[in-house]
């Protein structure tokens, strides 16, 4: 039988007191101009810092560091993805008639953006106690351990890691421009460190994949700068 929002609340152990937060979670840009991207970005938030907190206290003997890495591997796209995937998220998933037919509910940007709006959707209905539990459940059958630390570092870690250990403050990242049809978008965004005074642009085929461009661009800056 078809997976259904109710299905949905169950598996997050989680029941909306306002089910059209979860319904907007579910909602992509090509459907809806109510649709999850301000989730997304909230629930970004809410995935960082849960895991960071999940971190601290399974690994308490890893540096600043090494937890930053970890991190990344698992707050990364194919992870999400995966845990999208799990949930049943394509079926739920509403797309404009565009992106659908060109493969959207397949896409692990847009699914992994899904988890993300859905996290932001759990904190506005109750609170970041409620979305950090969503997390940890989420994250139950995700391998952690320190090991994680050996894997091979994306941009925006290792320019977060560059600056940390210089004391600077971690870098800034707006979306400057979407530029395309709804079902491909090209988002060009931008990645400023104030303390530099350093600005640098990439693009990708999502928010997520436009901030990692443009920290490998800030990467090459520095590298130049700072050999």
């Amino acid at each position: 039988m078809p997976i259904t929002l109710h299905d949905l609340q169950r598996q997050l152990q989680h029941s909306f007191q306002n089910p059209a937060l979860l319904q907007r979670a579910l909602t992509h840009r090509s459907f809806s101009a109510d649709n999850n991207e301000r989730l997304e970005f909230l629930g970004d938030s809410v995935l960082s810092l849960a895991i960071s907190s999940l971190l601290y206290q399974r690994l308490n003997d890893l540096p600043e560091g090494d937890l930053s890495r970890v991190r990344s591997n698992l707050v990364k796209e194919g992870t999400l993805h995966q845990i999208a995937l799990q949930l049943g998220l394509p079926e739920l998933l509403r797309l404009g008639e565009g992106e659908s037919k060109s493969g959207g509910k397949a896409r692990p940007s847009i699914l992994a953006d899904a988890v993300e709006a859905i996290l932001g959707a759990v904190y506005l209905d109750a609170g970041y106690a409620a979305g950090e539990q969503v997390v940890h459940r989420l994250f139950e059958g995700v391998e952690i351990n320190p090991h994680m630390r050996a894997a091979e570092k994306d941009p925006k870690t290792a320019l977060q890691e560059w600056l940390q250990g210089r004391r600077m403050q971690l870098p800034q990242y707006s979306v400057s421009q979407i530029t395309g049809a709804a079902h491909k978008q090209t988002f060009e965004v931008e990645c400023v460190i104030p303390e530099l005074r350093l600005g640098a642009r990439g693009q990708g085929g999502s928010r997520r994949a436009g901030e990692q461009a443009a920290a490998a661009a800030m990467l090459e800056i520095l590298k130049a700068k700072h050999p």
